[in-house]
């Protein structure tokens, strides 16, 4: 591979105003409604100059959320920030901030639709 691995990430949701508001919230950003005719996506905020993928929650018939075994980590400053957000906007924490050594802190966090998500803030040697 010539470039990172990933590219781009869907959040598989059974009530997506209710994931969106979660995401919203714990992010402080808006996510933007894509033009799809078969399943409702909203995408979060993204940059093609910027490092690193987006990704969007995604509402499809027949696929259920939570209960698959991808774990998508989203980039911050620092993750306990974002980790106390979660909890007041229905979410709750697998596993609070804890050091990785030399690549950062991470959390674990599940969201209202029982799907888990990593928070990475990275360390020194990034």
């Amino acid at each position: 591979m010539s470039n990172n691995p990933a590219s781009w990430f869907e959040i598989y949701v059974g009530d997506i105003d209710r994931a969106r508001n979660f995401y919203e919230a714990v992010f402080e950003c808006r996510l933007k409604r894509l033009n799809n005719p078969n399943l409702e996506m909203w995408a979060f905020p993204q940059s093609l100059a910027a490092y690193g993928a987006s990704g969007a929650l995604v509402k499809m018939p027949g696929f259920p959320p939570g209960g698959n075994s991808t774990l998508i980590y989203f980039s911050c400053q620092d993750c306990a920030v974002e980790e106390s957000r979660v909890v007041p906007n229905g979410g709750r924490i697998q596993r609070p901030k804890e050091s990785i050594g030399e690549y950062g802190y991470i959390s674990l966090a599940i969201d209202t639709e029982g799907n888990m998500f990593g928070l990475h803030q990275p360390g020194l040697g990034e």
